[in-house]
């Protein structure tokens, strides 16, 4: 576009609207930017929403009821994407070019690029707003931890906000590898945090926004000089309890509802092959289907490798079943265990949110149960998952049927496994549990 000299032209105005007219499905309404020249509008998403019992009509902003920290961070995202826009806008306008709403959100676009190209942590805020868009809540709290992380150190270290891409170098990862070690971090965190580094950088590489040249990590056995994050020891102690200590598990009469599910969220795990907890909380009525000789059969599909398990259920499994059948089986979508409600947890978020939350009392409730069961083993819902491979190469199974994925090596060949066996073969693994 080029500049006029026969008016000033006009600066876009730019605001946060709450959308009202749009009701997502959780029941929230979202926050809009809402661009206007020339009285023409046009708007943009920001991925944020607001339940509107904790909106102020009146006042337009979030009510104070709503729980902080949470009222204090949506503030100061939504103070974000208004900026970023104004700021657009500001830029046309000093610059006296003819443009629209349109050209705003495009030159919006482009500055945040620039600024990708450029900084890591801006980039990282880049990569986590598409997974928040993508509904990949898990990763974008991974990316944004890392951010979190990484905006401390470079702040202590640095004293600025954000570091260009050529200033992450080996010394910057053996400096912040130091800073964590002094904070207490274990080396499966610090694992976690390099490897999630290292994929940031790699995405802006691919992306053409920061150079090879410039890269920490070692590839290759000749890159000794370079950052090593296979350095780090994440082994962890293989934990399973005996088949008597099962036995005395199942024999407690738990005093609560709580400890009962905690009960039975291990004691289901155990019986059906370790099944993680995520993927438990979230199986459905219509997950169940009877066999030809009236068995019943249990699908699902493992979320963290896409693995696809079919397999028949045990007395035991089938009996936790009929424990909650009288409670949640109202309709085939309904969740089986009781930690999950179709009609309140609907999004992403409030689905990780809850899953979080009650894995933890789980895990604390599986303590008190240890300790009433006489079991020295911290219980958790891992160990279920590891007495169940343990239990079964115990009682003589092939290692190939249960395999060495359920051994904690990798868990995507556990799914090849399981799926190059027939039904019968699949369904004598499990009747060793008994």
């Amino acid at each position: 576009m080029s500049k006029t000299t026969e008016h000033k032209e006009g600066q876009a105005t730019v605001r946060i609207i709450y959308k009202v007219g749009k009701t997502l499905a959780d029941g929230s309404h979202p926050f809009l930017v809402r661009i206007t020249k020339d009285r023409k509008q046009i708007y943009r998403s920001t991925g944020l929403s607001l339940h509107p019992k904790y909106w102020n009509a009146k006042k337009q902003d979030v009510r104070r009821s709503y729980p902080e920290p949470q009222r204090t961070q949506l503030l100061q995202e939504l103070h974000k994407w208004e900026l970023k826009y104004a700021e657009a806008a500001r830029a046309l306008a000093v610059n006296d070019e003819r443009h629209d709403a349109g050209t705003v959100l495009v030159q919006a676009a482009e500055e945040r690029r620039k600024l990708r190209r450029v900084y890591l942590l801006a980039f990282t805020d880049e990569l986590v707003a598409d997974m928040l868009q993508a509904g990949q809540v898990g990763n974008a709290t991974v990316y944004r931890d890392l951010r979190n992380q990484l905006f401390k150190f470079i702040q202590a270290e640095f004293g600025v906000d954000d570091v260009p891409f050529e200033r992450v170098t080996v010394a910057f990862c053996n400096r912040w590898e130091t800073a964590l070690r002094a904070s207490g971090k274990k080396e499966i965190t610090l694992s976690l945090r390099f490897r999630t580094l290292r994929a940031v950088l790699n995405k802006a590489i691919a992306n053409g926004d920061a150079r090879l040249e410039h890269y920490p990590f070692a590839r290759t056995a000749a890159e000794r000089h370079k950052f090593s994050v296979g350095k780090f020891d994440v082994s962890t102690a293989k934990r399973a309890i005996s088949r008597e200590a099962l036995r005395r598990l199942e024999a407690l009469t738990p005093a609560t509802e709580r400890l009962q599910r905690a009960k039975n969220v291990f004691l289901f795990s155990f019986y059906c092959g370790g099944i993680n907890f995520v993927d438990l909380a979230q199986l459905r009525w219509c997950d169940l289907a009877v066999g030809e000789t009236g068995e019943v059969r249990l699908r699902y599909e493992r979320q963290k490798t896409g693995g696809k398990f079919v397999f028949k259920l045990v007395a035991p499994a089938a009996g936790i079943l009929n424990f909650y059948r009288s409670v949640t089986s109202g309709k085939p979508e309904q969740y089986i265990f009781p930690i999950l409600d179709v009609n309140r947890h609907r999004s992403a978020s409030q689905i990780k949110n809850r899953l979080h939350k009650i894995l933890a009392q789980v895990n604390q409730d599986l303590k008190a149960l240890a300790a009433e069961a006489g079991i020295a083993i911290p219980l958790t819902t891992y160990v279920a998952r590891h007495s169940f491979a343990t239990s079964l190469k115990k009682g003589g199974v092939a290692t190939s049927l249960i395999s060495e994925a359920l051994g904690h090596k990798s868990e995507t060949v556990t799914a090849i496994y399981l799926d190059s066996f027939d039904a019968d073969a699949l369904d004598s693994v499990f009747d060793c549990l008994l």
